[in-house]
């Protein structure tokens, strides 16, 4: 094959297993993906995959094969372009970071703004995300995670420790009688959780340890969404220090960070990049701009009792 635009379609197609899901990855019209993987299969004498009832697509033997062969390829192009952008020495051009949406929401934007003021030849694309990209296929050049970074081919450091406790507005809070002494108390309380449906969630998996069911008045997926929530009064939220502690509508309802509950926070590369100078600009900014609040991460910065004033 000589169109890099072929392979890329069948290991598109592996990848999400449909078709639909292949063309909107390539960013093409279904029946554009439709009609080239038809012709190919036509000239090749061979079919790629198998159409199963609901629109899946299942890869037969010869699909798989020329999949792995287009990964691998897919693998050695990224290399190159990486091995030349390491080797950018420019302060400008597009830089694209991924953040998590509550980080995005409270803190990093300020120092996006101060990167900005210090290289406005730099474009900062912010792709806000949950999910944790993947830095190897340039999905991102930056990210900012709640994790230590298990990928060998990633270079960082950690900017943080993340607390966590429970949160409610100060009104709720004065008309409930204050603080609860114990997270065994929340049950007797309005609690804001995640939908049923989150798994694997750590925030959410010591909600449904530690509150029954009748407890929980309301339910989303966005932890901002929680945030806003409790805010307005609906219940309590389980939330990071440095998300509640610095909004003046908010108080704790546990006084302390949650032991089982202290995450970290990391801002990672991959190392082919960690010389390119726009890289290293945003380490040198935003992650040592983050890494100065860190008593604000680690829930020792500031924290407001019932009642009290900002």
């Amino acid at each position: 094959m000589e169109d890099w635009n072929e392979p890329q379609l069948v290991l598109a197609v592996h990848r999400a297993s449909s078709l639909t899901g292949a063309a909107k990855a390539l960013d093409i019209d279904h029946s554009t993906a439709f009609r080239r993987l038809n012709a190919l299969e036509t000239r090749l004498g061979v079919r790629l995959f198998e159409r199963l009832p609901g629109g899946a697509y299942q890869a037969t033997p010869a699909g798989e094969r020329m999949a792995a062969a287009a990964e691998r390829m897919e693998d050695e192009a990224l290399a190159i372009e990486r091995d030349i952008a390491g080797r950018d020495h420019r302060l400008s051009g597009r830089l694209r970071v991924t953040s998590s949406e509550t980080l995005a929401y409270r803190k990093l934007t300020s120092h996006l703004a101060a990167f900005r003021r210090t290289h406005p030849g730099i474009v900062v694309e912010l792709v806000v995300d949950n999910r944790v990209l993947n830095l190897s296929r340039r999905e991102a050049d930056i990210a900012l995670r709640p994790m230590r970074p298990k990928e060998g081919d990633l270079w960082g450091r950690k900017l943080a420790d993340v607390a966590w406790t429970v949160y409610g507005a100060t009104g709720y809070l004065d008309e409930r009688g204050g603080a609860v002494s114990s997270p065994g108390d929340l049950g007797g309380q309005a609690v804001i959780g995640w939908e049923e449906t989150a798994v694997g969630i750590m925030a959410a998996d010591w909600l449904n340890r530690m509150v029954p069911d009748d407890a929980f008045v309301y339910r989303t997926n966005s932890l901002v969404n929680q945030f806003i929530a409790a805010k307005t009064g609906i219940g309590l939220a389980l939330l990071p220090c440095y998300l509640g502690d610095e909004d003046r509508d908010l108080a704790r309802a546990l006084p302390d960070p949650v032991p089982d509950l202290v995450g970290e926070l990391w801002i990672v590369t991959h190392a082919d990049l960690k010389k390119t100078a726009r890289v290293r600009a945003f380490f040198d900014v935003v992650g040592e701009g983050l890494a100065r609040e860190h008593s604000l991460f680690d829930g020792q910065g500031r924290s407001r009792a019932p009642g009290r004033g900002p």
